[in-house]
């Protein structure tokens, strides 16, 4: 029974891509950060939880300990979102979704890359349409997946010789706890920003607000993106980047062709921005 370690599995992607490879027969190892969380997902036939926050270096040293002997594969899918204007992002927010989506991502690849170099195993990064698209009042997070991606497209020619293969996912709106809660997320972003910087983008957060519930219909099942990452688990020849759903396949092929400017209004546009 091949295994695999999928963090970030309390809910989401994560946790729809636990459960399904746990379907499939993979024996699951799946990192949480609350013990609720691994004990709805210790319900599931298959499925190991393990505490773990990735930005707790010692639990992440820790991670070996936790594990088999034999790893064939991770899921590198924990992240978190900071949505904002470059301006007015709290600087210690900026800080913590980088910690979260680039750093911790690359501190359980380092302690799980001699396990993977023994079984020439497979690594995945859930990344996002936004490791390749930069969005307006989301520059936090949409900095923190192109570094990602770089680091991922690094791994992956650094680990090549040991038969080690790197894949990213690159999803778009996915119907997960995010846009549940993005209307709450607003208001934190507008209550952080200081009297002078509200007026200032008001327009930009009427904008944002008014996107949200077309986002929310537009959202794919976590469920594709979780089969999607299986197909990069079990290719023969895995591919360097696999999108899930018709419509991140074409907001990439859009705006990867576009110049600049009109890319700009487009996207501006999208995002109901002045």
């Amino acid at each position: 029974m091949a295994s695999v370690l999928v963090t970030g599995a309390s809910r989401g992607i994560g946790r729809a891509t636990a459960i399904h490879l746990a379907h499939r027969g993979w024996q699951v190892f799946a990192g949480v950060r609350r013990s609720q969380d691994g004990a709805h997902l210790a319900a599931v036939a298959g499925v190991t939880p393990l505490p773990l926050d990735i930005t707790d270096l010692d639990q992440v040293s820790a991670l070996r300990d936790h594990l088999p002997a034999r790893l064939d594969a991770v899921v590198n899918n924990a992240g978190t979102v900071v949505g904002a204007p470059l301006e007015a992002v709290p600087i210690e927010q900026l800080r913590r979704q980088l910690d979260v989506n680039v750093v911790g991502q690359i501190a359980v690849a380092q302690a799980v890359i001699p396990l993977l170099r023994a079984s020439a195993g497979r690594m995945v990064f859930v990344s996002s349409v936004n490791g390749r698209i930069a969005a307006p009042m989301l520059g936090p997070y949409c900095a923190s997946k192109f570094a990602l991606e770089a680091a991922a497209d690094a791994l992956r020619m650094e680990l090549r010789p040991w038969g080690i293969r790197v894949s990213i996912i690159e999803p778009a709106q996915t119907a997960t706890d995010m846009w549940d809660t993005a209307e709450a997320a607003a208001d934190e972003m507008e209550s952080a920003m200081t009297p002078e910087q509200r007026v200032l983008y008001a327009g930009h957060i009427a904008g944002f607000r008014a996107m949200i519930p077309s986002s929310q219909k537009a959202a794919v099942p976590a469920d594709v993106v979780a089969r999607l990452i299986e197909k990069a688990l079990s290719d023969r020849r895995p591919k360097a980047r696999y999108v899930p759903g018709m419509a991140a396949r074409l907001q990439i092929a859009v705006v990867s062709t576009l110049p600049a400017g009109v890319a700009d209004r487009l996207l501006r546009k999208a995002f109901g921005q002045p």
